[in-house]
Parts: structure tokens; C-alpha cells; sequence
């Protein structure tokens, strides 16, 4: 039976994957190895040298590309590789419309890096997609989306935004990073490409950092992995095995990220001290009815903040805090807890971030698998 008629965790176990011819071992072999022997010059297996093709590393992409509902899967060395790779298929001169409210080292890489090589960015509030429209011109080449955002949660319209993009011959861009493949699938809106920190839920265990990209056009595909292989920002076969095993339990995973984000989250809505909190899940969260359509469960991301929006109070309950542990990044199997506004926000101006809504007091969590008595007690604990 082929892949695409198997449901969702049978391919997250199974998808690109065969035994191993050699041996039988069930397991994709760590295949480490920088160069492969050729028949003659020119005649090989598919496999010349190791920055452009890995069995290990194919074998993940398939795998992907799959839970994507994608013909084609590439994976880079971060988040910030694949992101890199697929800005490079602009030219000076051309514009792209972000959301406003994104992930600091996208707006950093945005800002600091491709806008001195003459691509302009328009950071636009997409909570209303038409918003879109008034921010198009002839140079507009790409839209670029996260929904839901990093930190604040916001929910963008994936089938009205591609709506919008195919309209105008745009390349719309999703960061599916936050809701992972078991929850939405931008390219069956209409998004062009759908890319991921796959350091994140794909790979779920804060063992590995790798990124990846997946659509259905194959032009798109042929220039990303003529950008991959010249650049370089490929990543090795061991990371590759990781995120592949990492993938095997990511419905199991996102069933209890969900679960106990729903619970934290209701907790934090009821707490004295909290000002506000986003969490898609709540029925008044804004585009509530959108997320509901589009993802098939709210994640476990949430973020909030405290009344009187003081700084130093969210330093000290991130402190405090004895089963989040307090880091960057996300999507493991364990909970964390940081501060966007000095850690993963940091490189966006105070302004910026502020209109966004990432304030002081704002923390943000991710909300791991282990058990939800003991991270609400440990959230009360810490909400002194």
C-alpha cells in the first residue's frame, strides 16, 4: 500500500523508510560517510557527495514530505538554513509582506542580513487576511506567515492568504514550526512552501537542531536544492537519524502537548496574577474560529502575561519554576519557560516588539508531556 493512503501516524513511523537491504536492520542506517564510490566517472547510485545527497538524510525528507501531504522534502542544518534557502530565491529589489508578530532570529535574519542585499520586508498585521492587499505592489515577490505566531499566538488565515498569493503569482511561505504537520497543513490551503524548525516538535527531544522545507512545486523544489547543495547549510546523517526517530512518536507526542497545554492554559486564565493569556484554544481568542477550521488541535505554546507587566516579576517566576526549566527554544518533550522580550525577541527593537505585544512582563511556554498535576503545581508554585 502507498504511503499516501496509510493515516497520519503510520507514516510518521513508516514513510521513506525500507529495511535495510544489506542487512534487514528496521532502522534507516546512520549512513557516515562523506563520498560514495562510482562505477565511472558521471555513473553512481544516486549518491556522489554527501553535502548534496544523503540516504539517511532522503529517507527524512521523504518522511516529512510526507506528513506534509508534499511531493517533495528538503532538510537544512536549522530553522535558520531552511529560512535562509528560500529567502536566496529572491532578487534585489523584491519585497516581501511578514507578519508582524514572528520568531526574533526571522526578523533579525530579515533585517540585518537580506535588506543589505536590497529585499524589503513589510511587517503587516495578517489577523485579517485582505489586510494583505494594501501592502502589495509590483516587487512584492513572497509572503512569508507564521500562525499560529511566535510568541503571541496570533492566527493568520492560510486558505485566504494563499488566496490572496495566487491572485498576485506570490510565493506564500508558511512557518508550520509551532503546529507541526499533526496539526495543520499549509500546503493543502494553498501555501507554496511550508518550512519548520524541525529542532522542534519533528525532532522533539532538544537533541538536534536541523530545519526543513516542503512543497509541491517542482521548480520551487529544483532551486532550493540547487540552494542547498551550493550554499551548503545541509545537515549531517546523525542529526538526520534523530529527527527521523524523533518523527516515529509525533502524533503520540502532540496528543498530550495538546492535552496539557488546555489544562495550563485554563489554569493561568483563573490565576490572580496573570493579565492576559494566548492560548488559540480559548473560544475569544482572536481568529478562534479560523484556528478551529485549519489546525486539528490548539498546541501546546502558550504565552502570558502579568498584571502590572513588570519585568523583574516575570524574571523571578521564571526562576522559580522547578519542572519548566527555564531556556530557549521549544517543542520538546520537556516543559520550558522563557522571556521572548530578552531571549529568543531580543535582536527586535523594544518598539517593535512591544506594538507586536511581546511586553515585559510576557512569558511564553512550552508545554512538554510529562504530567499536568505536576507542571500546574509547579506553575503555582511559582505564581507567588
Amino acid at each position: 500500500m502507498s504511503s499516501e493512503h496509510l493515516h497520519f501516524g503510520t507514516r510518521a513511523i513508516h514513510a521513506g523508510q525500507e529495511p535495510d537491504p544489506s542487512t534487514g536492520a528496521i532502522m534507516t542506517p546512520i549512513y557516515q560517510t562523506s563520498t560514495y564510490v562510482q562505477e565511472r566517472p558521471g555513473k553512481h547510485k544516486g549518491y556522489a557527495y554527501a553535502r548534496g545527497k544523503n540516504p539517511t538524510r532522503v529517507a527524512l525528507e521523504k518522511c516529512i514530505a510526507s506528513l506534509e501531504n508534499a511531493k517533495h522534502g528538503l532538510c537544512f542544518s536549522s530553522g535558520q538554513g531552511a529560512e535562509d534557502a528560500i529567502i536566496k530565491l529572491l532578487r534585489p529589489g523584491d519585497e516581501v509582506i511578514a507578519t508582524d508578530d514572528l520568531y526574533g532570529g526571522s526578523y533579525r535574519m530579515f533585517t540585518k542580513i537580506f535588506e543589505h542585499f536590497g529585499i524589503i520586508f513589510h511587517f503587516v498585521d495578517m489577523g485579517d487576511a485582505q489586510h494583505i492587499r494594501q501592502h502589495i505592489t509590483p516587487k512584492t515577490k513572497m509572503i512569508w506567515v507564521e500562525t499560529p505566531t511566535n510568541p503571541i499566538m496570533k492566527i493568520i488565515d492560510i486558505e485566504a492568504t494563499a488566496a490572496i498569493a495566487k491572485e498576485h503569482q506570490l510565493i506564500l511561505v508558511v512557518d508550520n514550526t509551532f503546529a507541526s504537520p499533526y496539526l495543520q497543513n499549509p500546503l493543502d490551503l494553498g501555501a507554496s512552501i511550508v518550512m519548520h524548525s524541525a529542532t522542534k516538535y519533528l525532532g522533539g527531544h532538544s537533541d538536534v537542531v536541523m530545519g526543513a522545507a516542503c512543497t509541491n512545486d517542482d521548480k520551487l523544489y529544483e532551486e532550493l536544492a540547487f540552494i542547498a547543495n551550493s550554499c551548503g547549510a545541509t545537515p549531517g546523517p546523525m542529526d538526520s537519524f534523530l529527527v527521523l526517530r524523533g518523527l516515529k512518536t509525533l502524533h503520540v507526542r502532540m496528543d498530550r502537548h495538546c492535552q496539557n497545554g488546555k489544562l495550563i492554559a485554563e489554569f493561568l486564565r483563573q490565576h490572580p496574577k496573570v493579565d492576559k493569556v494566548y492560548w488559540p484554544g480559548f473560544p475569544e481568542h482572536p481568529n478562534h474560529a479560523i484556528a478551529k477550521k485549519q489546525m486539528r488541535g490548539f498546541g501546546g505554546m502558550i504565552s502570558f502575561t502579568l498584571k502590572g507587566n513588570s519585568m523583574e516579576e516575570a524574571f523571578d517566576l521564571a526562576s522559580r519554576t522547578k519542572v519548566f526549566s527555564l531556556a530557549e527554544s521549544l517543542g520538546g518533550v520537556e516543559s520550558l519557560i522563557g522571556h521572548p522580550a530578552t531571549m529568543t525577541h531580543a535582536s527586535i527593537p523594544k518598539e517593535v516588539r512591544e506594538k507586536a505585544g511581546v511586553v515585559d512582563s510576557l512569558l511564553r511556554l512550552s508545554v512538554g508531556i510529562e504530567d499536568a498535576e505536576d507542571l500546574i503545581a509547579d506553575l503555582k508554585q511559582a505564581l507567588i
